[in-house]
């Protein structure tokens, strides 16, 4: 199996730094897999070729039917045959992709100690698969799987056999990916995708999986127009399982409730078996993440790269709830409702919080709620903390007697879901009627989109998105709500804080002032005094 990665950004032997791997050196790894080799066919500062080349053994492949079977539907019958007639010692699949992990771990990582910011810049690329099996779709299904993330595909089909023409294709592509991407952005890309080309994996798959798939995904997945097909073959067809990552998706995404629908994605019909399974395995995470953010703090919620044991950048989702509660904390926030809550992440962490007395989880959608309530598993959980947690439907454009009296109202990813004709009926149920001590909204900051390379020009970054607004257009609007209503405004970011474009979250923090005082929002500028002003992650 080979994989070539090549880059013409000058000095091109760079690429050596990125991959921590020096272009004079071969070197040899032992892995799950096999004996892994890196080598550089070309070093030069024009152009700078590493390849990864894995040597497996076929016969322990055979002698190890469950390596060879558990990932593969129709595991039985001919399977014992097909072990020893098969392609997995040349063809591009997951035993690749577990070769790059063990291999290319701190590069997938997107870090590098002596060129970071080389780390963090798209250079271009070209990845060469010569082996690739495309199956049940060929040179089309990499195409639809590839140039959405930015890259353009060549895929050359290779014969059966090249002495019998008349044999025809076999699913083996020799696929080029030419694109400008961030290093680490293009090999977890590959890593992903390339058992779901081939349909397979060699290893069993479990519930771990989706953790995998929604991690190394989590910067170009949820956007993705094949995300079902990718959820479906990454995690062997097993309906439940793909049923939790897409479900999971959803929430990373920010989907409002409008676009929740059924909590389920169209064509994926689970029988009722599989649908109790997905409730189950959703409320036993929520569960372990209550009790793991209760004991650890903010610190366990990180997580690893898994198999290589690498730490992760934690994800753009997560940095906003981090600084969500650093926020609520510091304004000392004992009554909290979470306006928009969707699948409850947010309501999780605020009851892991001991100084938070009461916590509201409000929604439009009742299927949004329900499946909050099974993430949550209220009917588990200790009276005392089920006695703090309210769930409520409720509409942002409506008074609603319930959110008065609080000392913070959270609109996380929410306004951006709203018609812009209603939202001075949200302004005036929140800050009017609610009048909640603080008022923390978060929304996305449309200048950043051009550094998501798989974003195409002038696209939302979700589909149920009415707007998105810059960040001048953001700080008018927080503006007028300060104008009109007895409030004051800091305006600041989550995410990495990029020079140029800002931040991928704009946040607002609106305090209320006393009775008869008016100020002015004051010009953009991070929150430099609390944590949502770092920029780690994305």
């Amino acid at each position: 199996m080979l994989l070539a990665v090549s880059t013409t950004h000058r000095p091109a032997t760079d690429l050596g730094f990125l991959l921590h791997k020096h272009p004079d050196k071969a070197q040899r790894f032992d892995t799950a897999a096999g004996s892994a080799h890196v080598f550089y066919p070309e070093a030069t500062e024009e152009r700078c070729t590493a390849a990864l080349l894995l040597e497996i053994d076929p016969v322990g492949l055979v002698r190890n039917r469950q390596a060879g079977t558990a990932g593969r539907r129709g595991g039985g019958g001919g399977a014992d045959a097909a072990q020893y007639v098969d392609d997995r010692t040349y063809a591009a699949s997951s035993l690749l992709a577990v070769a790059m992990a063990a291999v290319f771990s701190t590069a997938m990582a997107g870090r590098c100690k002596a060129r970071p910011e080389l780390a963090a810049t798209a250079l271009p690329l070209e990845i060469r698969l010569p082996s690739l099996p495309c199956r049940a779709g060929g040179a089309d299904l990499a195409r639809r799987l590839f140039e959405p993330l930015g890259w353009q595909v060549a895929a050359v089909p290779l014969p059966l056999d090249p002495r019998f023409p008349e044999w025809g294709d076999a699913p083996h592509h020799d696929v080029t990916l030419t694109g400008t991407l961030r290093l680490a952005d293009a090999l977890t890309q590959v890593y992903i995708l390339l058992p779901v080309l081939d349909d397979a994996k060699h290893y069993y798959v479990g519930r771990d999986e989706i953790d995998k798939l929604l991690r190394e995904g989590a910067s170009w997945l949820p956007g993705h127009p094949e995300r079902q097909l990718i959820a479906r073959r990454y995690l062997a067809h097993r309906r439940a399982l793909a049923t939790t990552a897409l479900t999971q998706l959803a929430a990373v995404d920010d989907l409002a409730a409008d676009s929740l629908g059924t909590g389920f994605e169209p064509g994926l019909v689970a029988t009722e078996a599989e649908v109790a399974e997905t409730e189950v395995a959703e409320a036993e995470v929520a569960e372990a993440e209550v009790a793991e953010v209760a004991e650890a703090g903010e610190a366990g919620a990180e997580g690893t790269s898994g198999e290589v044991g690498e730490t992760r950048p934690p994800a753009l989702a997560e940095l906003r709830r981090r600084a969500i509660l650093a926020l609520l904390r510091a304004s000392e926030a004992h009554r909290v409702a979470d306006v928009g809550c969707g699948d409850g992440k947010l309501v999780a962490r605020l009851l892991a919080e001991p100084t938070c007395t009461e916590v509201i989880a409000v929604d439009v959608s009742h299927r949004a709620l329900e499946l909050a309530a099974r993430r949550l598993r209220i009917e588990r959980m200790p009276d005392q903390v089920r006695a703090r947690l309210r769930l409520i439907v409720s509409s942002l454009t409506y008074r609603d007697s319930r959110l008065t009296g609080l000392d913070a109202i959270v609109l996380s990813e929410v306004v951006e879901h709203l018609d812009p004709p209603r939202l001075p009926a949200l302004a005036e149920v929140v800050l009017g009627h609610a009048r909640p001590r603080l008022v923390i909204v978060t929304t996305p900051n449309i200048e950043y989109n051009v550094r998501y390379e798989g974003l195409p020009s002038g696209a939302l970054r979700h589909r149920d998105h009415r707007f998105e607004w810059t960040r001048d257009e953001f700080a008018t609007w927080v503006g007028g709500l300060v104008a009109r209503y007895p409030y004051t405004a800091r305006l600041g970011g989550v995410g990495i804080d990029d020079p140029e474009v800002g931040q991928p979250t704009q946040l607002a923090i609106l305090e209320r002032l006393p009775a008869g005082e008016h100020r002015a929002v004051g010009e953009h500028r991070t929150v430099g005094e609390h944590p949502a002003g770092t920029g780690e992650g994305r």
